[in-house]
């Protein structure tokens, strides 16, 4: 398929899991991917695994300052100029956590959420002109499944999600004149590295909570960021489109 051919596409948290899939899934249907990784030797190892799956992908890594704004526009603006637009936006960098209130310290909530709401912002401040400026794009913030339902211990993270959520719906109301549109995927537990990790009895419990009896797969969700960056979705704007198998709180 070739949904998003000759589109360029920004995917932050991209060398890995979740990410690494949105960039594979990306570059299958024809575009040309900016991957981000916290460290350019993390970001080059995940360009070098994906041009042996295929030498013909385009794509290439960089590691911006995803706390820093002027790094992050800095990035924007070289991808911009190196290739002329940028089209799709796929914010997934983010850190998660299960750290109970009492022991919860002032700077590591700071950290998470100026990772996992403060970067979402900079990408959007950043690449928002040079999306208008060409004609429109699209915008995909990762959230998550706490986002709606909470959890029971590490409030920094749902708290990010829910701000992801509301930053994502008044996005898409305000950019909607420029041609942006702005959604979010929750996803639901998914068989990344760390959850595939975990003892086979735990795995089970945890499927057994799912009404479609197991856990997602990094492409599951790929599979939705594909869908809301492509034209499939071009009437679709300020949607947090839940992918967790119908989880329960």
């Amino acid at each position: 398929m070739d949904l998003l051919k000759n589109k360029v596409a920004v995917v932050t948290g991209g060398t890995r899991g979740i990410g690494y899939a949105i960039v594979k899934t990306y570059l299958d249907n024809g575009a040309r991917v900016v991957l981000c990784g916290s460290k350019q030797e993390t970001a080059d190892k995940a360009v070098e695994k994906l041009k042996a799956e295929n030498p013909d992908y385009e794509v290439e890594g960089i590691a911006p300052d995803l706390s820093s704004y002027d790094s992050v526009e800095a990035a924007i603006k070289s991808v911009a100029e190196k290739y002329g637009r940028v089209d799709i936006i796929a914010n997934n960098a983010g850190i998660s956590s299960s750290t109970p209130l009492y022991d919860y310290k002032p700077e590591d909530f700071d950290k998470l959420m100026n990772l996992n709401v403060n970067a979402c912002f900079y990408t959007a401040r950043a690449a928002a002109p040079i999306m208008k400026e060409n004609g429109g794009g699209v915008i995909i913030n990762t959230s998550s499944m706490v986002s709606i339902y909470g959890q029971p211990a590490g409030v920094a993270y749902p708290t990010s999600k829910f701000a992801v959520n509301g930053m994502t719906k008044s996005l898409a109301r305000e950019l909607a004149k420029d041609n942006i549109r702005v959604n979010a995927v929750a996803p639901g537990v998914t068989n990344t590295d760390m959850v595939s990790a975990l003892p086979e009895a735990t795995r089970q419990r945890i499927c057994s909570a799912i009404p479609m009896g197991r856990m997602g797969e990094p492409e599951d969700i790929a599979n939705a960021f594909l869908y809301l960056a492509s034209d499939l979705a071009s009437y679709v704007t300020g949607v947090v489109l839940s992918v967790d198998g119908c989880a329960r709180a």
